[in-house]
């Protein structure tokens, strides 16, 4: 089990490469695989650090999607309490970047990159702060 846990990437993987890839071609520019608040032990996948925007790329079967989460067919009793685990810090995790003023962005892995990255500019366009004299 822990070799298989240690072969999934936790970064670069299909689906996030298509969102920042579509992110960047809007012009935005973002930090990958950083802390928004350094603090708290969780990584966001961008992080727009003058907008206080922060974007999770959620995988259907860990983060247990409404539409295409599945049972694990072994050891399923383990497996839904590690999905159960994952909801619960995501919402910790939300509350607590919003407690400190940061916005959270939980885009699934089956959402169209494209349309997740205008989600993405909107609210980063919205909260950057003014620049200029």
């Amino acid at each position: 089990m822990r070799a298989s846990m240690r072969s999934n990437r936790s970064r670069d993987t299909k689906p996030e490469l298509a969102l920042r890839s579509a992110v960047h071609a809007l012009g935005l520019r973002y930090r990958v695989a950083a802390r928004p608040l350094p603090e708290i032990r969780r990584t966001a996948d961008l992080v727009f650090t003058r907008a206080k925007v922060a974007v999770f790329l959620d995988g259907c079967f860990w983060h247990g999607c409404p539409e295409h989460h599945t049972k694990a067919a072994t050891n399923a009793g383990f497996w839904a309490d590690k999905v159960n685990t994952n909801r619960d810090r995501d919402r910790n995790t939300d509350k607590r970047l919003s407690e400190a003023g940061w916005q959270s962005i939980r885009i699934w892995e089956h959402q169209d990159p494209k349309q997740a990255a205008l989600e993405i500019a909107a609210a980063v366009r919205v909260r950057r702060p003014a620049s200029g004299s």
